[in-house]
């Protein structure tokens, strides 16, 4: 797909990889869409794209709420007159065992990490297809590759946006459709989603169930991810899914041989690897 004057989509775009995506997009020559619950960050991102002399607007947006996710849609249109490309990025994450994780935890989760793309995907599919031609991608996560302890909910979360994508990509194969979509499954990235919970009503947060566990693997994964990529290099990797229309998007090739050794271990004697 040719990207130049194109228009784009993305949420969670005022930091991380969404910020990353949106740049990206810019300087690939297309006019972009930054939607973020976080107001100043918001902000700050499309000054910054706009100083650079390309097109870009801002608006605020909870993905977790569907008529949110149609105000991005309208505003999108009224501003640009369509879209092309969508990227469904906004995510959260939190420690917990299964068993151990409150439902509301489960909830908070599971509204932004999957219902998100799901809203983004029935919303603006078929505003893309009435282009013409378009592009979404989802991220995901190698933990939905892969369920690691001590991440329920993200794992589930995670794991239903893959299933989302390629069911998606195949039922625009079946129609022939000049729109495709694609999964990106980063590894250890740099990015602020071990402090998730800044942007969680608090009263609901009050229902987080912290666990030893689950607190022993959130410290664990800070410095994990504190030393992971940074997230300017995703950008142009989910630029060039769109263009090639390349599905699979693995910040961390090597690490998605835990996916293989998981299948081996299941078509070998069924036992699950750790």
């Amino acid at each position: 797909m040719q990207v130049e004057g194109k228009v784009a989509v993305v949420t969670g775009a005022a930091s991380g990889m969404g910020r990353a995506m949106a740049d990206t997009f810019a300087a690939a020559g297309m006019k972009v869409v930054l939607a973020d619950i976080e107001e100043a960050p918001l902000s700050n991102a499309v000054e910054t794209i706009a100083s650079t002399g390309a097109e870009a607007i801002g608006v605020r947006t909870d993905v977790s709420k569907l008529d949110q996710i149609q105000a991005l849609a309208d505003a999108a249109v009224e501003r640009f007159g369509t879209v092309n490309v969508l990227c469904n990025n906004a995510g959260v994450g939190i420690p917990g065992p299964v068993g151990d994780m409150s439902l509301e935890d489960w909830r908070w989760t599971l509204d932004i990490d999957l219902w998100g793309p799901i809203y983004g995907t029935h919303v603006f599919l078929p505003i893309i297809e009435a282009a013409g031609e378009g592009h979404i991608n989802s991220t995901s996560s190698m933990a939905g590759l892969y369920s690691g302890a001590s991440l329920a909910a993200y794992n589930v979360a995670k794991h239903g946006v893959v299933a989302l994508m390629a069911s998606l990509e195949r039922d625009l194969r079946l129609r022939n459709s000049a729109v495709h979509a694609s999964v990106l499954c980063p590894g250890p990235i740099n990015t602020n989603i071990v402090y998730s919970q800044r942007n969680r009503d608090p009263a609901d947060a009050e229902h987080h169930v912290r666990t030893e566990q689950g607190d022993k693997f959130w410290e664990m994964m800070i410095g994990f991810l504190a030393e992971g990529m940074h997230p300017a290099e995703v950008g142009p990797m989910v630029l060039d899914a769109v263009r090639t229309e390349r599905f699979w998007v693995l910040t961390h090739p090597d690490m998605g041989k835990i996916a293989r050794y998981q299948i081996e271990a299941m078509l070998d004697d069924g036992h699950l690897t750790r």
